[in-house]
């Protein structure tokens, strides 16, 4: 079987790699290579839902809020933020922070974990809808945290956001700038889209090993059935730990590559609108399968931002009558009903477990 999958992988990663090339000698403009680099910073934040989602079964509607906390680390460690509001910072840094990515990712992995132990710890008796309320007002407390955290010692700059965020550095060279080889460019958002990809294979790879893993299994059970998990010996609440620090490790170290493209970062970047969405990419995928987790966030990251080109012309048809961004939400929506009527299950389910049992020994009584 893995002999059969291989060329195909092979296909796969030469198109992922070759993409945004084609799409940049095609002349399409660098805007659509931005969608690709969105969409795959939302692949990575659905592939750690997917382990609290999917996995473990453990509804969480605040998952942005580790987004938020890698975005904001990296933005104030990356940024003259602090150096300009806290002489202290200024004095022991006089030329910046100036810190690293390669540092800040495992600072955002590590707080972001830390924030989802938090928060999985005070919920470990809960379930269904009272799981999804409590995680739901964790995330709106981060952002609201996030939004005022301006007096009365200026830490986040309040609604205002960070700017002046240092892009990312590799070997000295920065992404934030082109690179010029031979006669060929690659533009800023295509050296990003790289990187990414990068990431979002070693995550793939990550969250492919976790599932087959007996920490994999565990949670399964624990979805499945938490009360016959815990009657077979398995230690519940570390496992539920365990998913909700593993899943928050993702959603930090987006944040930290978010913040370092975008060059700037505010609280509404992080409202509960994108954590429906997210929780909505892994439902509309395909609940605990990894291919079809990662084709619903490509699908619901890039098709807004595709339906602007359907909803401008809309728009031009009523004089203008209607608002083309509540168009575009109102087709988005549309289009999420209709793929769920057709595919309750999701776009790409998990494969139904066919577990074939072996005949019984047929047993003959004799008697003489």
């Amino acid at each position: 079987m893995a002999a059969q999958k291989l060329p195909v992988f092979i296909a796969s990663a030469a198109g992922l790699l070759v993409l945004p090339l084609l799409m940049q000698v095609a002349g399409v403009g660098e805007a659509w290579i931005r969608i690709l680099d969105i969409a795959l910073l939302y692949i990575l934040l659905a592939l750690g839902l997917n382990i609290v989602v999917g996995f473990a079964g453990l509804l969480d509607l605040g998952y942005i809020a580790f987004y938020a906390v890698g975005a904001y680390l990296f933005a104030l460690l990356a940024s003259p933020h602090l150096v300009e509001n806290f002489p202290a910072i200024a004095a022991a840094f006089p030329d910046g922070l100036h810190t690293p990515v390669w540092l800040v990712i495992p600072l955002g992995a590590g707080l972001a974990a830390l924030a989802g132990v938090l928060l999985g710890t005070p919920t470990l008796k809960l379930r269904g809808d009272y799981l999804a309320i409590v995680t739901l007002g964790f995330g709106e407390i981060i952002r609201v945290f996030l939004n005022n955290l301006d007096a009365p010692v200026n830490i986040t700059n309040g609604p205002k956001g960070v700017s002046q965020i240092e892009p990312i550095s590799i070997a000295g060279v920065s992404l934030g700038e082109p690179w010029h080889i031979g006669g060929f460019t690659l533009p800023s958002v295509t050296l990003y889209y790289y990187l990414f990809l990068a990431v979002v294979v070693v995550a793939v790879v990550i969250c492919q090993r976790l599932q087959d893993s007996r920490l994999g299994r565990a949670w399964m059970a624990v979805r499945e059935d938490e009360i016959a998990a815990k009657a077979m010996g398995l230690n519940t609440r570390n496992i539920k730990l365990l998913a909700f620090g593993l899943g928050a490790t993702f959603g930090g170290v987006s944040g930290v590559l978010f913040a370092s493209f975008q060059g700037f970062v505010s609280p509404e970047s992080f409202s509960l609108h994108e954590s429906i969405m997210v929780v909505a990419m892994v439902v509309l995928g395909g609940l605990g399968h990894i291919p079809g987790v990662i084709l619903g966030a490509f699908l619901l990251a890039a098709l807004p931002e595709v339906l602007r080109h359907v909803a401008g012309p809309l728009q031009a048809m009523t004089d203008g009558r209607l608002d083309a961004a509540i168009l575009r939400q109102l087709l988005v929506a549309s289009a999420m009903i209709l793929i769920m009527l057709w595919r309750p299950t999701g776009l790409w389910p998990a494969p139904a477990s066919r577990k074939q049992v072996p005949p019984t020994a047929q047993t003959t009584g004799g008697g003489a």
